[in-house]
């Protein structure tokens, strides 16, 4: 894809009439930088660059829409086709185990957490894949914008990636990030104990065409589940989750209590008190009853 991109490129540049020095000149890098793009070489093209060239090139935003793909081989081959569903997904449903997901990191903590990877082959790398990360939350903000639910297991606010600074960054950026209407953040408590989905983390997507999928990750794995029946299964385990994870108001103040720096003091709420305070919310909403297996006891209907 990279060459793809560089092809286009020395093809649009050549029926302009434009040297590698002049191109470079009119969107403020070397003329060898471009040399680079077009031969595939060196480190890839930024969102920005992209832009530049497509503007200065007149490609009709051809290369921008080209810019993911090219990003996107930075990647472990498991992530990539989960990547191509996330960006055209209307409904996006994650439980976290261990670090905040992608969408919702900040600059700093992404570059922690991608610094990890024991396969990881160098600085140029590391910044080609904070860099495609930065750009894919920028869907967070487009008009086509998806509905996103995250869980996170408390232990994602106890760990400080990338040191106390970075991780008060990124904590407060989840409670800026909750504040949007098509954000919701919840946390599950330790004393929830064992569930499901412990091993990693996972994904569901529902598509356009109302069609779902789902994914599992681990620290050096990934799996893409398309099969209707096993989807079905991991939605079964999602809702369980989102059931006994704190209702959102709570989850806010447990992730500012951990952005304070008063988290170890902090008191965690009981299960009745988590209860309570759902029931409340389902009033509030017009919901009906929780039942004790966590479901709702559907109001009665009038008799005519």
């Amino acid at each position: 894809m990279a060459a793809l991109f560089g092809t286009r490129v020395r093809k649009l540049r050549t029926a302009a009439g434009l040297t590698q020095a002049e191109l470079g000149a009119r969107v403020h890098v070397v003329g060898t930088r471009i040399t680079q793009i077009e031969r595939a070489s060196g480190a890839k093209p930024t969102l920005e660059l992209a832009r530049a060239l497509d503007a200065v090139l007149g490609a009709d935003d051809l290369l921008v829409e080209l810019w993911p793909y090219v990003y996107r081989e930075t990647f472990p081959d498991w992530s990539r086709k989960f990547m191509a569903y996330s960006e055209r997904a209307v409904s996006i449903r994650q439980y976290a185990a261990h670090v905040v997901p992608g969408l919702l990191q900040t600059e700093d903590y992404a570059r922690a957490v991608l610094s990890l990877d024991a396969l990881l082959d160098g600085e140029d790398q590391l910044e080609e894949r904070v860099t495609a990360r930065m750009a894919r939350q920028t869907r967070l903000g487009s008009p086509g914008r998806p509905e996103l639910c995250v869980i996170l297991d408390e232990s994602v606010l106890k760990r400080p990636i990338g040191g106390r600074v970075v991780m008060r960054a990124q904590l407060d950026r989840l409670v800026e990030a909750a504040a949007e209407r098509h954000i919701t953040v919840q946390v599950l408590p330790f004393d929830q104990g064992g569930h499901e989905a412990m091993g990693g983390s996972l994904t569901v997507l529902t598509l356009p065409d109302g069609s779902e999928t789902a994914y599992t990750e681990g620290s050096d794995y990934g799996q893409l589940i398309e099969e209707p029946t096993n989807v079905a299964r991991y939605k079964v385990i999602y809702d369980r989750l989102r059931a006994v994870a704190l209702p959102p108001l709570m989850s806010l103040d447990m992730i500012r209590s951990a952005m304070e720096g008063n988290y170890r003091g902090a008191k965690v709420p009981t299960r009745s008190e988590r209860r309570r305070l759902a029931q409340e919310q389902l009033q509030q909403s017009g919901g009906g009853r929780l039942r004790g297996s966590g479901g709702r006891t559907p109001r009665r209907r009038p008799r005519p």
